[in-house]
């Protein structure tokens, strides 16, 4: 299975990817992944020149090609304005609008204060719900003051079991011999 990281943390090192780093390896201890970690600051450049050209370059194509054939995402901004980021928001502007649908996601954000945590629930929760995701119950947010505290663990931990239980389990095999129909219908239309 696939897991694919977004993160839309801005300096190095960043909370945002730390966060991210540990969701990602909660779920990998639940449930076998490959993991693949898109730093979106990377493609800053790529995602404007999409806004103006409607064509993504070579990166950003390849990020978004992963995120559409991830079986699991999770998708981590920093708050700024108690908001996700714009860069954040713009990689999702410029995916196809049914890349996510029915997708699970995990959604987390990091930020200065614990006052921002409402940014789960009243940014990132609607913006998945419009893609058509399927959010975990779930959403982690972590303040500075969270790193080394009580309760942070536990968020992560029960976040990246219901992402985990959401994911596929197996891959979809044909039975041997079966044909599937619309493999049927499509040689009927052919002949």
């Amino acid at each position: 299975m696939k897991l694919v990281v977004v993160s839309a943390g801005l300096s190095v090192p960043s909370s945002t990817r730390l966060l991210a780093d540990r969701l990602a390896a909660a779920v990998a201890d639940r449930t076998p992944v490959d993991i693949e970690v898109i730093e979106l600051r990377d493609l800053a450049v790529e995602i404007a020149h999409q806004f103006t050209s409607g064509f993504p370059g070579k990166a950003l194509a390849a990020a978004q090609d992963a995120v559409t054939g991830a079986d699991g995402l999770i998708v981590v901004t920093p708050v700024f304005s108690a908001s996700y980021s714009g860069l954040f928001k713009s990689f999702f502007d410029v995916l196809d609008k049914d890349a996510l649908t029915g997708k699970p996601v995990l959604i987390a954000a990091t930020g200065g204060t614990a006052r921002h945590s409402l940014v789960l629930d009243h940014a990132l929760r609607p913006l998945f719900s419009y893609l058509r995701a399927v959010a975990v119950p779930t959403g982690v947010y972590a303040a500075s003051e969270d790193w080394g505290a009580e309760g942070l663990p536990e968020r992560i931990e029960r976040a990246a079991q219901e992402l985990a239980a959401l994911m596929p389990k197996t891959e979809h095999r044909k039975e041997p011999g079966v044909v599937p129909f619309a493999e049927q219908l499509a040689a009927l239309r052919a002949s």
